[in-house]
This record gives structure tokens, sequence and C-alpha cells, in this order.
């Protein structure tokens, strides 16, 4: 059978999806390879949500159709989705799949391979297109290829956003929100703990609103909060993440939650986009800077010690200097624990990309704000890394360091690397309290703590 390649950009949907992908391939026969030189099939499950993403991918397809051309090339996710049959013309690839037809990929490089095996195409450019909306799709996310003591797996729970941002392309990738049912959900879950998982991250483009179109809500509790007092029951899941949530999806029943579901990971990210209201409402955030600062005042209060981080991107359409001073001082008074800071990429098909061009950034301004906050955001963050020093953290170690593989990682409750040097038989896929000795930039350094 031909061997596999996938690539994947973007954020954790697109490596969920990129598993699911791979786990059918395996079911079907093929084999999965990490290397695309030796891969009959290439296939790039792509990101849209800035530019430099869309470029990679197409750089990648590029640079592998230069060394040799592959029996199958295409592309998967949210590019493919917003650029279609587009793709098949710039990169002259031979499948290109959307959002919600991932499960249908196997069938259709089947379909391909058989096709050129038999020489049945009239024309070198056939090639299979598929992006349209499928209903049920969210269903089909929902198989695990798991490494050898994998202790961490994430979980999708549904598809697509109705909160339409101006910036944001994944309304226009992802379709509409779609929630899977909840027992599905829990099933999944309780066979990842059977396999020996101990933490589960929760995803969706807007997770806490979860299911709000198409389950009830019961005792006051939100689908959402349903669900996470569910897998909370699931023995063997020790710790629970979720991402990414919206601020308005933290209404009174999740903040509560944080007070009685002990296995809820101390660390929320929530993403503010800016501090200015002017700004906000631009950008079609249903919120102001003084709710969402009051937002972070609550969750602190619900989990005292919680770690907090955000995104926030500058230099968005009509962004003055006053503007960004003010997303400034947001970050001086919240003190976040992290950020990661953006700067504005025009969309196609956003109603942002439209704006007009009199109120656009300069590139030159957009990076001196990146830099600037960034500074800020290291200057407020860095020292909380220090005082871990001389303290002992639990973490779930997840294997060898990316920057050193003598080395062992984990995370912490509140999202912190930590590495130290252990034993891999004994370490990997378990949770133990290390002592931290060393604080580096957004790195810890310490020794596991032996008990009597």
């Amino acid at each position: 059978m031909p061997r596999v390649h996938i690539k994947t950009y973007g954020c954790q949907m697109n490596e969920r999806d990129t598993e699911q992908v791979s786990q059918m391939f395996v079911e079907r026969g093929y084999t999965m390879t990490a290397r695309d030189e030796d891969a009959d099939v290439v296939l790039i499950n792509t990101c849209s949500v800035r530019d430099q993403a869309e470029q990679k991918a197409l750089g990648k397809m590029g640079m592998v159709r230069r060394r040799r051309i592959p029996l199958v090339t295409g592309f998967m996710g949210c590019m493919a989705q917003s650029r279609g049959s587009e793709l098949v013309d710039k990169a002259n690839v031979d499948l290109v799949v959307g959002t919600q037809k991932y499960h249908r990929v196997v069938d259709y490089v089947d379909e391909i391979i058989r096709a050129k095996e038999a020489k049945q195409m009239d024309d070198e450019r056939f090639s299979i297109v598929d992006v349209e909306e499928e209903t049920a799709s969210q269903n089909t996310i929902r198989d695990h290829t798991l490494k050898e003591k994998q202790a961490s797996a994430f979980v999708s729970i549904m598809q697509g956003c109705n909160m339409k941002c101006t910036f944001c392309i994944v309304p226009y990738t992802r379709g509409g929100e779609r929630g899977r049912p909840i027992a599905d959900i829990v099933e999944e879950v309780k066979r990842l703990a059977d396999r020996g998982v101990k933490e589960v991250t929760l995803l969706g483009q807007i997770v806490n609103l979860y299911g709000r179109h198409e389950f009830p809500a019961v005792d006051g509790k939100s689908p959402f909060v349903q669900l996470l007092e569910a897998v909370h029951e699931v023995p063997g899941i020790q710790r629970i993440r979720f991402t990414s949530p919206h601020p308005i999806g933290y209404k009174k029943d999740l903040i509560e939650a944080f007070t009685y579901l002990p296995k809820l990971a101390e660390h929320v990210h929530l993403p503010v986009q800016s501090g200015s209201d002017a700004i906000l409402k631009r950008m079609h955030r249903p919120y102001t800077a003084a709710r969402f600062t009051e937002l972070v005042e609550r969750i602190r209060s619900a989990r005292p010690g919680i770690a907090v981080t955000t995104d926030v991107i500058v230099g968005f359409p009509g962004e003055t200097e006053e503007h960004y001073l003010e997303t400034r001082q947001m970050f001086e008074n919240i003190r976040f624990d992290n950020a990661f800071v953006f700067r504005y990429s025009k969309r196609r098909g956003t109603p942002a990309a439209d704006m007009d061009d009199a109120i656009q950034v300069p590139e030159r301004v957009k990076e001196e704000r990146n830099q600037d906050l960034l500074g800020v955001v290291n200057r407020i963050a860095l020292p909380m890394y220090d005082a871990l020093v001389g303290q002992e953290v639990e973490i779930l170690c997840e294997g060898p360091s990316k920057t050193n593989e003598e080395r062992l990682t984990g995370r912490t409750g509140s999202n912190r690397i930590v590495v130290f040097d252990g034993n891999p038989e004994r370490h990997v896929g378990e949770m133990f309290k290390v002592r931290i000795a060393e604080a580096g930039h957004f790195t810890l350094f310490g020794d596991p703590v032996l008990h009597a």
C-alpha cells in the first residue's frame, strides 16, 4: 500500500483533524511516514488565520513537487475550504478537501490512485475538489492514534463559530457552530482513559459556547458545564483543559465550575484581542475592557492562583496610539501570566479586509507596538516564573524535551513548561512533583521529588 505524509499547519484543531485522517489511512492499510521524501501521498492540512500560514503551505507544496511529484498531492483544511478549486490551478494538486470533509479524504485518495493506475484520466490535471457543507461532520472526528505512554490527548467537541469577529476567517472556513452529543464525547474520553491518557483538552473554535443551539440547560447549567461534569467523572482522567474559549462564554455556571471540579486545570486562555472599547467594537467583540477585566477578577476569585493567558492583536484598522495605550494599560493592570501578541494581518473574505485603506496601520507601527507590548508581557510574566524557584509543582510528563532530547519535559496545571533530567521508562506519561531549581524564558527547570 502507498505511504502517506501529512504536514500540519495551524491550531490544535488542525492537529486533531490530521490525527483523525491519519488513523483512517492506517485502518485502510496505508503506512504513515514522517518524511515527505518517502511518501507516495503528500497532503498538507492548512491554516488561514494569517497570510503567512497560507504562504508556508503553498511554499511547502511547491518544494515537494520540485523535488519529485508524488502519486497524489493535496490540501486539506481552512485554506482548502476558502480557496477551493483555485488551488488546483495555483499549486497543481490532485485533491482539495474542506473542513467538513476530512472523513472523505481516504476515499478520495483511493479514487485518484485507482484512476491513475487504470490510466483513466484524459487530462493530467484531473482532480477532486470537495468543500461542500456536510451535516453531522463534527461527529466524524472521534478516533485517536496514540504514541506509547501518551498521557495527554485532544478531544474535538464541536466545529464552527457563529461570532463573526471582523478580523477572523474561521466562521467562513469552519462554518457555523455544531456540537457533538455529550454521551459520544464522554465515551471517547473513556476510551482514551482506558489506553492510559490522563489529561484531555476539549477543543472547539468557541469551546465554552458548546451545544448552546443543540442542547438544553439543566438545573441552570449550560451544555458545556454539563459536559465538564461528565468528563470529570471519567475514571483515570486527572486533568481537564479546554481551548479556545470566548469571554462571553464565561457565564456564572462555568466560573463556579472552577470551585468544585478539581480536575479542571488551573489555567484559562482568554483572548481579549484589544484593550480599547473603540477597537473592540470595530472588531465586533461584544464586551468592553472593563467587563473583561471584571471577568478575570471573578475567575481568579473562583480559583486562587489560576494562570490567565490571552491573545491580542495590535495594529487593527483604525487603532490610534491612544487606542494602543489603552491596551497597554490593561496589560499593566491585569498582569497576564503570558500573552500571544499578533500584528493585524488582512485576511481575504473578512469584514476587516474591506475597511477603508485610510485607517490601515503602517507595518512599521504594528511592529513597534508588537515589540513594546511583548516587553510589557515579559516584564510582568517572567518574575512569576522566578517566584517558583525552590517550590514543588505537579507536572504531567509528556516525553523528551523539544530542545534537548536527553531531558524530559512536562506541564504544570497552570500550563508552564518544566524541563528535567529523568527516566523515560519511569516518568513519561506520569503525574508527579518536580522541585524547581531554575527559571528561564517561560521555561522552568527542576528535579523530580522523591518521597519516602
